[in-house]
């Protein structure tokens, strides 16, 4: 997504709003455009993202498991790594309560990485919040937060490219895919 880059950039009209919370060393490191609409209408239970796309795999103690999605390398890191990262949403298309906003539960990525089995009891403890937006609206929050979607009661085209940041290096040979 070469395009991308100017607005990502530090100085970039998206990027600095990830600069306020990781200085001029964030970069993009993913980005991932969704686009529901009527016919792509889903769901998505309570979740915390736990992944990093890299370029290539390359074995690193601690890093893993693997998967491939899309047909990109991505492997769980330290969860130290992924509480350091930021992601915002770029929403290029209104989300009012009726069109699957985001749901996050406020405060949950204080508690580390969450077993799978505890994710929706954290979340009914920490409460949920419906991330409502306009179009041109930018949400940033930490990476490792729990959130969710339901599919939409009115269902009209909500196209959100969500992008994450970190100001971190990888190790052992692990480099960043990058966007």
């Amino acid at each position: 997504m070469p395009g991308l880059r100017p607005f990502l950039a530090p100085t970039g009209c998206i990027g600095m709003v990830a600069s306020r919370a990781l200085g001029d060393e964030g970069k993009a490191v993913r980005a991932i455009l969704f686009d529901k609409s009527a016919g792509t209408n889903w769901s998505l239970a309570w979740h915390q993202d736990r992944t990093i796309c890299v370029a290539e795999r390359v074995e690193v103690e601690g890093f893993g498991p693997w998967s491939v999605k899309a047909g990109l390398h991505h492997v769980a890191p330290p969860f130290d790594l992924l509480a350091r990262m930021v992601t915002l949403r770029v929403h290029l298309d209104d989300v009012p309560a009726t069109n699957a906003p985001l749901l996050i539960a406020p405060g949950s990525h204080r508690h580390g990485r969450v077993p799978v089995d505890a994710v929706e009891g954290l979340a009914a403890r920490c409460g949920t919040m419906a991330c409502l937006a306009s179009a041109g609206d930018v949400w940033a929050y930490s990476t490792p937060i729990l959130h969710a979607s339901e599919a939409a009661s009115r269902p009209a085209r909500r196209r959100v490219l969500q992008v994450d940041f970190s100001a971190d290096a990888l190790l052992g040979g692990l480099e960043w895919l990058g966007v």
